[in-house]
């Protein structure tokens, strides 16, 4: 688990709260089932490397568990973020897009 993440007491599949979220995202390098990873950054920025290459965006929190991705020219994807805690221990995230319902689940490295 991230040492940012120590304190939060939370449950696998609850909500990242809108004042949580800043925290979660930028608590460490995510890497996906695909072996894809993704870094978010505290100012707002992301970087999704897949295969080498590498895209960048920007984020937002939406709130109420919600934030938005931007990946220009012109997409954006506003995704519900979920905890995956294993053994009591916060060990990813779990992206669930609201549009479309596309769930992603990252790992913290």
């Amino acid at each position: 688990m991230p040492e940012s993440l120590h304190d939060l007491r939370v449950s696998n599949d609850d909500l990242v709260h809108a004042d949580h979220m800043p925290v979660a995202l930028t608590a460490g390098t995510l890497v996906f089932g695909d072996g894809a990873t993704q870094v978010f950054t505290p100012d707002g920025h992301t970087t999704y490397t897949d295969r080498g290459r590498h895209s960048q965006g920007d984020w937002w929190v939406l709130g109420d568990g919600k934030f938005v991705s931007f990946w220009p020219p012109d997409y954006q994807a506003t995704y519900v973020l979920s905890w995956v805690v294993e053994g009591g221990a916060i060990t990813g995230l779990t992206f669930t897009e609201t549009e479309r319902g596309t769930r992603f689940e990252g790992r913290y490295l």
